[in-house]
């Protein structure tokens, strides 16, 4: 790694230059050996790198984590070295941008790093819960069961998402296949047909009209609405990315009919299992607050939870300030005053999490079983609509060609 620093001389002067090392404490001890006393000293980060350049096309799938996890716990366990496991887990890697990663890992660990610290350098693959309990792991010297827990935390969230990805797939290509259909139709089919029913100069029956004219309208400005689709959802995109676009999308995710309680419900299903899975390896309520925040993405939720933790600080508990604010759903707020009574917050908060990852499966599949026969009678009800437009024109025709 390069870092730049400035440094004094023994003569006074400030020198500023750049240097290579394993790590920022091998750079600050080859510069004091140097006779020179450290002013300022940080790692020179190009903008663009091939780590960065490779992360948007291989990344470092959750699943990957886990297996790298209970791999490495069961290395340790068996009296293998931490160098000596990492470097035989980045051997069998097959991802690029993982196996790169761990190398990096790898050369800071060999440079005298902790573990811990030479995984928070890479946040996108191990997020700060995984590498603040690999922390804890090596100050309570339970580094095993600490990665098993970790693996099966991440398991457990790869899961739920999944799990709503793939209720999710069927509805939308649906759409996708009732929007190519149309398009299919709009394009290629019907602009013969009308056509045929311009050279019989005839009067068409009122379905038939009706789609002529809407193909008709469709086909001088579709390219029109399209652009103006894409150019209110680039807008849109825009917006959201700024600091109050962000939070008034996040409040507007948790309000939609429906989906939005699903959203919370995982929203507070992930808080609980990171608040039970911290709290159980031995961390202080404010650093698994602050842990609790940092991971998560909504950002009606990190304000909440901010506040919460604000007032835990100010004394003021966890359950108090979860009952001023209606995101905190009231299972959570009873079993977080419980866990706080009796001490075990890591159970109460486990049995609040399994409860609301069951209640958003349920009500997710419930929505799909709405969503799926509703987007099924529509295609039925455009494909009928199409078809009767047609062949009642066809029979108009040759009615009137009889008469």
């Amino acid at each position: 790694m390069n870092y730049q620093y400035v440094v004094r001389s023994e003569d006074n002067r400030v020198i500023k230059g750049k240097l290579s090392a394993t790590t920022e404490q091998a750079a600050s001890e080859l510069l004091s050996y140097s006779g020179y006393r450290v002013l300022s000293l940080k790692e020179v980060v190009p903008f663009f790198t091939a780590e960065k350049l490779t992360l948007g096309v291989s990344t470092v799938k959750a699943h990957e984590i886990v297996m790298f996890s209970r791999q490495l716990a069961l290395l340790l366990e068996s009296g293998t070295e931490t160098v000596t496991s990492l470097e035989l887990l980045q051997a069998q890697i097959t991802n690029r941008t993982f196996k790169k990663i761990l190398a990096a890992v790898v050369n800071d660990v060999r440079g005298g790093s902790p573990l811990s610290q030479a995984l928070s350098k890479h946040p996108h693959a191990f997020p700060p819960v995984y590498h603040r309990l690999v922390a804890v792991g090596e100050r309570t010297g339970n580094l095993e069961v600490v990665l098993r827990r970790a693996a099966d935390y991440m398991e457990r969230i790869a899961t739920t998402q999944k799990s709503i990805k793939s209720a999710l797939t069927y509805p939308i290509m649906l759409f996708v296949v009732a929007i190519v259909v149309v398009a299919i139709l709009v394009t290629f089919v019907l602009p013969s047909f009308t056509g045929l029913y311009t050279a019989f100069n005839v009067q068409l029956p009122a379905p038939t009209r009706i789609l002529l004219s809407s193909t008709d309208w469709l086909r001088h400005y579709g390219l029109w609405v399209l652009a103006v689709i894409a150019v209110a959802a680039f807008a849109l995109f825009a917006y959201t990315r700024t600091p109050d676009g962000s939070y008034r999308w996040s409040r507007l995710a948790l309000r939609f009919p429906r989906i939005g309680y699903i959203n919370l419900l995982n929203e507070l299903s992930r808080c609980c299992r990171s608040m039970a899975l911290l709290y159980g390896s031995g961390l202080p309520l404010p650093e698994i607050m602050t842990l609790v925040v940092q991971g998560t993405n909504n950002k009606a939720i990190k304000e909440a939870l901010t506040e919460v933790q604000q007032s835990m600080i100010a004394g003021a508990g966890l359950a108090g300030p979860m009952a001023k604010d209606k995101l905190f759903l009231p299972l959570m707020v009873q079993m977080t005053a419980v866990g706080e009574e009796t001490g075990n917050m890591d159970k109460t908060l486990t049995t609040v999490a399994d409860n609301y990852e069951a209640e958003a499966d349920d009500k997710t599949k419930a929505l799909i079983a709405i969503i799926t026969p509703a987007m099924t009678a529509f295609i039925g009800l455009l494909v009928g609509f199409i078809a009767i437009a047609m062949f009642s024109a066809m029979y108009s025709i040759y009615g009137q060609a009889k008469l």
